[in-house]
């Protein structure tokens, strides 16, 4: 994460919680962030330099000032004038951090082989809760290499149930044995 991302992200979070605005305004910061990322074009324009910044802020407000909050709409415009419109990103994950902080929640990334059904993501979002006493919103990908199995990473901690990891450690047990 960029230093202008914590530092903007912060500041928008610090504005939104006084407010008691923290839940709108992520949700928002969510559909804006996924419209930037369906559209980089306008992320572009919207980074120009040879564009006066009244003009892209303009564009902006033509875009946003009437669909997302007041402070999130005068968020982005900021950012535009500042040329740090690429920093959204990095400001949206600040704030989701916070958020979740706040909230007491944890994200938990799960790779598996293949996709986890949803009474297998249920239990296992149960399990993870349990063990880190938070609320848990798991976050899946599959990767084939890991061959079966699943591989969990909540709150910097490596879960590591693949059979991937287990050939892994019985590689290095080998190997330290022949040493």
């Amino acid at each position: 994460m960029t230093q202008a991302g914590k530092v903007y992200g912060g500041s928008l979070y610090d504005l939104a919680a006084s407010e008691q605005k923290t839940g709108e305004i992520k949700e928002q910061l969510a559909a804006v962030r996924q419209l930037f990322s369906e559209n980089p074009d306008y992320t572009r324009l919207l980074s120009e330099p040879s564009i006066p910044a009244k003009d892209r802020t303009a564009l902006i407000e033509e875009a946003f000032g009437g669909s997302c909050d007041r402070y999130l709409t005068n968020f982005m415009k900021l950012l535009c004038e500042r040329n740090l419109i690429r920093e959204f990103g990095a400001c949206c994950d600040e704030f989701t951090r916070l958020y979740n902080v706040d909230n007491n929640i944890a994200e938990a990334f799960v790779t598996s082989a293949v996709p986890l059904q949803e009474s297998q993501k249920e239990a296992l979002a149960k399990k993870l809760s349990d063990m880190s006493g938070k609320k848990v919103f798991l976050v899946c990908r599959t990767d084939p290499r890991i061959l079966g199995g699943i591989r969990v990473e909540l709150e910097g901690k490596q879960l590591d149930g693949s059979v991937q990891g287990r050939l892994s450690g019985i590689k290095k047990r080998i190997d330290e044995a022949a040493l």
